[in-house]
């Protein structure tokens, strides 16, 4: 996934929910916000729904609009519809992607949402 994005622009990688959640509002407290957040829904300490409604709880409470939320897109090998309600209309989920992940799938996704890949 991080050489996927790295096309993007620059990749943090974190390897939990909570470290996310940390990384998400460390970027907020230095003016560095995030413009795109991935987010795996299994992931070790805290899920990917929690670390969503936590990002989204965040922009929230610093007064972020809900039309200049970040992006943020799921990623999961769970395809099941109570995933997918969880993630859009429960959490705020931007977007969904289920694994395996390849580049098509990636940019059509990122391209949906205005992102385009960083001339080299």
């Amino acid at each position: 996934m991080q050489k996927l994005l790295a096309e993007y622009g620059d990749v943090d990688v974190v390897v939990d929910g909570q470290e996310a959640v940390h990384a998400f509002s460390l970027a907020l407290d230095e003016s560095r916000p995030y413009e795109l957040v991935m987010l795996d829904i299994m992931m070790p300490r805290m899920d990917g729904h929690e670390a969503l409604r936590l990002i989204r709880g965040e922009e929230k409470s610093r007064g972020v609009l809900p039309a200049s939320e970040v992006p943020i897109v799921m990623t999961t090998v769970l395809e099941d519809p109570k995933n997918v309600i969880e993630a859009y209309f429960k959490g705020g989920a931007t977007a969904y992607i289920v694994k395996p992940i390849d580049r098509l799938k990636l940019r059509s996704t990122l391209g949906k949402l205005g992102f385009r890949p960083v001339p080299a």
